[in-house]
């Protein structure tokens, strides 16, 4: 769209396109998972009442352990799968690509079914082979997260067999992407070099991203259930600590059980991966082991913490400004937190698994990058160094510029693959340029700064984004 043409039909209504995922799905994830830190809070006390004994002794505290952590995704899991079927009704969606009509038998899809079981077994080999080969993953907490998946493997070897054969009876064409894999394994003449493509597109996001949030579940888990709220809520640091890593918590827990349950019945299968390298690059970036040599106060290359001390030093003095500061980090966490709730079941990096289009993304298409950004620059002050040195606050302002920046280039990235799948998703741009709250504003001081460079330089006047290379 031009910076001076007329706003499409799409900008013109007063609502944004349907979301794929209702408001529900989250908040009963979100019940489960309050649920469940409830009963893990109250474990002594209800042992203690039935007179439990052995390891259910009420001796042995709250259950804050790491295996309590990955319970928590079965609580917040199954209130979301029930919600998403008996509320959304989402395994009657077409975009499942199921047809609970044709009830085929196994005998008419094992020929296809063993080729797809072939191909997922494979996979889960290769996955393993990375996993051994990578150091980072054999040390730290990463150890948790390898300790799980190996103790899951032989389920989901096991288990891959009914359910695929299960799902072929229903699908409308079960020669999916895990197929065509197989069918190049097993040397079929059928397979397409796309559809693998794609495949492992989807499998490498769910290994690379599933490893990582297991392994960072224990902690803020553990430190929510342990804490002491008759010692923490008098002090505004030691509260917005707790409310902070509360909602750091849930972002986690629930963005685990996206990457985890990307089950079709669900209609929340991994639809396609970003195709664009660049998309790969801007989120790679950003996490373990390339942030850690590129992104952090150790790096050589993007540190913006040198010298800094955080905001509780600079506001030791002032308690009513500790109070305030502190409630504006819990706020900016909080935007943060419920832009991976809104998401439901269907959370994960570099995937297209449908479009939202309510919760924080009216606002922003982009909240959680927004608010995240923000949050780092009010946490570290780093404009204020202890060392008083002007130069080391020049640089960690712009390298926390530069941090942003790569946000802001994985934001586009993101948008460059929804683009390109989904039409309702170009309703949704087009309506958040001229209705949200956020993004409106930005994008018409946009078109108004290309309209006049355009002008001057002659080229067209501020057209839409296309997809990135």
């Amino acid at each position: 769209m031009s910076a001076n043409s007329q706003p499409s039909a799409a900008a013109l209504k007063s609502e944004p396109p349907k979301s794929d995922v209702s408001a529900g799905v989250g908040l009963a994830g979100l019940l489960g998972l309050f649920g469940w830190i409830a009963f893990c809070r109250a474990f002594p006390l209800i042992s203690e009442t039935f007179g439990f004994t052995g390891a259910f002794s009420p001796d042995r505290g709250v259950l804050s352990g790491p295996y309590a952590a990955l319970a928590a995704l079965v609580f917040i899991a199954g209130p979301m799968a029930v919600w998403s079927i008996l509320v959304d009704r989402v395994h009657l969606r077409p975009s499942t690509g199921i047809d609970w009509k044709l009830k085929r038998s196994v005998a008419d899809v094992l020929p296809v079914s063993t080729v797809k079981i072939a191909g997922i077994w494979a996979t889960y080999a290769v996955l393993a082979g990375l996993y051994g080969l990578c150091r980072w993953y054999w040390d730290g907490s990463y150890l948790f997260a390898m300790e799980v998946l190996s103790m899951a493997v032989i389920p989901m070897v096991v288990l891959a067999v009914p359910y695929i054969i299960w799902l072929d009876r229903f699908m409308i064409e079960p020669k999916d992407a895990s197929w065509h894999f197989g069918a190049m394994l097993i040397g079929q003449e059928e397979w397409d070099t796309d559809a693998i493509k794609k495949h492992w597109r989807a499998w490498l996001i769910k290994g690379f991203f599933g490893a990582f949030m297991i392994s960072i579940l224990p902690g803020g888990f553990a430190f929510v259930v342990e804490a002491d709220p008759s010692v923490i809520t008098s002090n505004p640091i030691e509260l917005a600590v707790l409310l902070i890593t509360l909602l750091f918590m849930i972002d986690v827990l629930v963005g685990t059980v996206g990457y985890l349950f990307t089950l079709r019945p669900l209609d929340a299968h991994i639809r396609s991966g970003n195709p664009f390298l660049s998309g790969w690059l801007a989120a790679l970036i950003c996490y373990p082991p390339f942030v850690w040599g590129i992104i952090g106060n150790n790096s050589q290359l993007v540190s913006y913490e040198r010298d800094t001390a955080k905001w509780d030093y600079w506001m030791a003095d002032n308690e009513t400004l500790l109070w305030m500061w502190g409630a504006w980090l819990v706020a900016l966490t909080a935007a943060y937190a419920w832009a991976t709730v809104a998401f439901g079941i269907r959370f994960s990096n570099l995937t297209y698994r449908g479009v939202l289009t309510n919760g924080p993304y009216r606002y922003t298409r982009h909240p959680a990058y927004l608010s995240k950004n923000l949050y780092w620059w009010c946490l570290h002050l780093p404009f204020l160094v202890t060392s008083g040195s002007l130069t080391e606050a020049i640089r960690n302002c712009f390298f926390l510029l530069v941090v942003n920046a790569i946000y802001y280039w994985r934001a586009r990235t993101e948008e460059a693959h929804m683009l390109a799948e989904d039409p309702k998703y170009r309703e949704y741009y087009d309506w958040m340029e001229h209705n949200g709250s956020i993004t409106a504003p930005l994008a018409r001081l946009k078109r108004r700064m290309l309209g006049r460079i355009d002008r001057r330089g002659g080229a067209t006047n501020g057209a839409a984004p296309e997809p990135a290379e």
